[in-house]
C-alpha cells in the first residue's frame, strides 16, 4: 500500500472541512429557526470568550497575590489570551442580528417603560456598549500579553476593568434577553463561571506531571471557584423564588420544563456537589490525570451552564430551544 495514502490529513484540512459541516448545519438550522441558531451561538461564544477572559483574570489574580501555583498557568494563559481579540471580533454575528434576538430591539417587552430603560435598551447605546465592551477586553488583552514585566498596579487596574465590564455586558447580552426579569447577583454569578473556567482551561492547558506540586493549590483554587459559583446560583434562586413576584420568577418559569429541570440537575451534580466532593479529596488533587479529567468536565459543564443562561430565554418559538428529556 501506498506509504503517501496513510499519511493523516493536515490540519487545516481537517478543519476546512469541519468549518463546512458546521456552515452547512447552521444554514440548515438557520433556514428552520434562526433566532434560535444566533442564541445557541451567543452561548457558544459566551463560554469560549469567557474561557479566554477568566484565565487573564486568573493571571491578574496571581500578580496579586502571589504563589507557586500561578507560575505554572501563566505561561499557557497568556498564549490563550492572544486569541481574545479574534474572539471578540466573532460576536458581530449577534450585533448584526440583534433585532432578531432581543425584543427590546422593536420596542417589546419593555415594562416599566421608563426613560432610563428605554435609555440603556436602546439599539443604538447597545452597539456603543457592546462595541466599547469589546475594545476594552481586546486591549486588556494586548497589554497583558506584550508586557516586559509584572506589575500589581497593572494588574490591579486590569481586574477592576475586566469586573465591571463583564458583569455589565452579561447584564446587555443574556439578561436583557428577557428584558423584564433582573438579578442583581447575576453579574457576580456569570464572572465566577469565567474565572472557573480559566482556571479549569489552564490545567487542561499545563503539563501536570511536571507541575504535579501546584496541583494541589490548584485543586483548591478550583474549589473555591465552584463552590463560590454554587453559593451565588442558589442565592438567586433561593431569593427569587421566596419573594414570587411574577417579573423575577419569569425567568425561572422559562426553565420549568421536564428537560431543563435535567439540565439543572446536570448542573447541580457536575457544576457543583461532583467537583466539590472531589476536590475535597487531597489524594484526587494530586492525581495529574484525575485533575486532568475534572477540569475537562468542569468546562463542559458550564458550557450547560451558558446554554442553560440563554437558550430558554430565547422565546421566538420556545417549542425550538427546549431541551427534550
Amino acid at each position: 500500500m501506498n506509504r503517501a495514502m496513510l499519511r493523516p490529513m493536515p490540519r487545516r484540512t481537517v478543519l476546512a472541512g469541519a468549518a463546512c459541516v458546521l456552515a452547512v448545519l447552521a444554514w440548515l438550522v438557520w433556514r428552520h429557526d434562526a433566532r434560535a441558531l444566533l442564541g445557541a451561538y451567543l452561548a457558544v461564544w459566551w463560554f469560549a470568550t469567557g474561557a479566554l477572559l477568566g484565565g487573564l483574570a486568573n493571571v491578574w489574580l496571581h500578580q496579586l497575590t502571589g504563589g507557586a501555583w500561578g507560575e505554572a498557568v501563566r505561561g499557557p494563559l497568556l498564549r490563550a489570551a492572544r486569541w481574545l481579540p479574534l474572539a471578540c471580533l466573532l460576536f458581530l454575528p449577534v450585533l448584526a442580528g440583534m433585532h432578531l434576538l432581543y425584543p427590546w430591539a422593536d420596542g417589546q417587552g419593555l415594562e416599566p417603560a421608563t426613560a432610563f430603560r428605554r435609555w440603556w435598551l436602546a439599539p443604538g447605546a447597545f452597539i456603543v456598549r457592546s462595541v466599547v465592551y469589546l475594545l476594552l477586553w481586546t486591549a486588556l488583552a494586548w497589554i497583558e500579553t506584550r508586557a516586559r514585566r509584572r506589575s500589581a498596579g497593572r494588574a490591579a487596574a486590569c481586574l477592576l476593568v475586566y469586573g465591571f465590564s463583564s458583569g455589565l455586558a452579561s447584564i446587555d447580552w443574556i439578561m436583557s434577553l428577557q428584558p423584564a426579569w433582573y438579578s442583581s447577583v447575576f453579574g457576580w454569578l456569570t464572572g465566577t463561571g469565567q474565572m472557573l473556567t480559566g482556571l479549569a482551561l489552564a490545567v487542561l492547558l499545563i503539563d501536570r506531571d511536571a507541575a504535579r506540586k501546584v496541583l494541589p493549590d490548584l485543586g483548591n483554587l478550583l474549589m473555591m471557584y465552584v463552590m463560590t459559583w454554587a453559593y451565588l446560583a442558589y442565592v438567586q434562586f433561593l431569593i427569587i423564588w421566596a419573594a414570587d413576584l411574577p417579573r423575577e420568577i419569569a425567568w425561572y418559569l422559562r426553565r420549568d420544563t421536564p428537560g431543563w429541570h435535567a439540565v439543572a440537575w446536570g448542573l447541580l451534580a457536575l457544576h457543583g456537589a461532583g467537583p466539590i466532593a472531589i476536590l475535597l479529596s487531597r489524594h484526587a488533587k494530586q492525581a495529574p490525570r484525575l485533575m486532568g479529567v475534572l477540569a475537562a468536565l468542569l468546562l463542559a459543564a458550564h458550557l450547560l451552564d451558558c446554554w442553560w443562561l440563554v437558550l430558554p430565554s430565547v422565546h421566538t418559538s420556545t417549542e425550538a430551544v427546549h431541551v427534550r428529556a
